[in-house]
């Protein structure tokens, strides 16, 4: 690590991101207190990381995990709940509505040897939420998980948000992060090269993506009129422009100039596109 400076706001859901190696499992086993930074200063909720108090308040689902198998899904939550300080009570009421928020409604009593991939994941969400705890870390919660699974996770981090939770996400799924997160922090060798809200990241010009039946030296001038030309590849130019509006004028123009229109599409800066930016891939990793 390199002197990583980040800070989560609370009821916030934070993507932290980054290549294999750039730091990232490490910066939250440090704010979980399973390893101790050299140098440099850590806290959850104002306290330093290894103050039982504060780490009573933090859920955590790692990236590979493995529970006992033979417990069933609903005595793996009794057991998890009981470490928390959970009452009897409580747990009885909150057990059945955990596993509901999970999709795991009526399999609570199949033992976890019995659980799909996907089902496994799961129940780690489960208990990593079971005793309603501040913050909750999420390390790769959707990789097991088909895309109707995925959405569900997507759904119940929104969920835990509305509810005032802390999410702090490590995904290598940039597509899931820009659907859910708050805010980001762009990791890279142990530094944060790129972090804020996703519509400051992400709020640069829009994008024209034209495909037209030919492209030459007229076509190119035309544009110039309305853009910057970012790309050409084949019958198709990636055009910035100021506002997404010039779509009609410039569409009007091609037509009166001769050419075929096949397509206009507007599109921003994706996440993905800005995270390939930052952290290009070096002969050293």
């Amino acid at each position: 690590m390199h002197g990583l400076d980040l800070t989560v706001q609370p009821g916030e859901v934070f993507g932290f991101l980054g290549p294999n190696g750039a730091g990232k499992t490490t910066t939250v086993k440090i704010l979980l207190g399973l390893v101790a930074a050299t140098s440099g200063d850590a806290r959850l909720f104002g306290k330093p990381v290894g103050d039982a108090e504060a780490r009573r308040h933090v859920g955590y689902l790692p990236e590979n995990f493995r529970f006992h198998d033979w417990l069933t899904g609903f005595q793996l939550l009794e057991f998890h709940a009981r470490l928390a300080g959970v009452g009897v009570a409580e747990r009885r009421a909150r057990i059945p509505r955990v596993l509901d928020m999970v999709g795991l409604s009526g399999r609570g009593g199949d033992r976890i040897r019995s659980y799909s991939k996907g089902m496994t994941q799961r129940i780690g969400l489960a208990q990593a939420i079971i005793h309603e705890p501040d913050l909750v870390l999420l390390d790769e919660p959707t990789s097991a998980l088909d895309p109707v699974g995925r959405r569900e996770v997507r759904d119940l981090i929104r969920s835990l948000r509305a509810r005032g939770m802390t999410v702090f996400l490590n995904s290598h799924l940039l597509s899931e992060v820009e659907m859910v997160c708050d805010r980001v922090a762009i990791v890279d060798r142990g530094r944060v090269v790129r972090s804020g809200r996703l519509e400051e990241l992400l709020g640069g010009l829009p994008e024209l993506r034209i495909t037209v039946d030919r492209i030459d030296e007229p076509l190119l001038e035309l544009m110039t009129h309305h853009g910057r030309v970012q790309e050409v590849r084949e019958a198709t130019i990636v055009l910035e422009v100021e506002r997404v509006e010039v779509a009609a004028q410039l569409s009007e123009a091609l037509v009166r100039a001769g050419y075929c229109l096949y397509a206009m599409v507007p599109s921003h800066q994706s996440l993905e596109d800005l995270f390939v930016s930052l952290v290009e891939p070096t002969s050293d990793r």
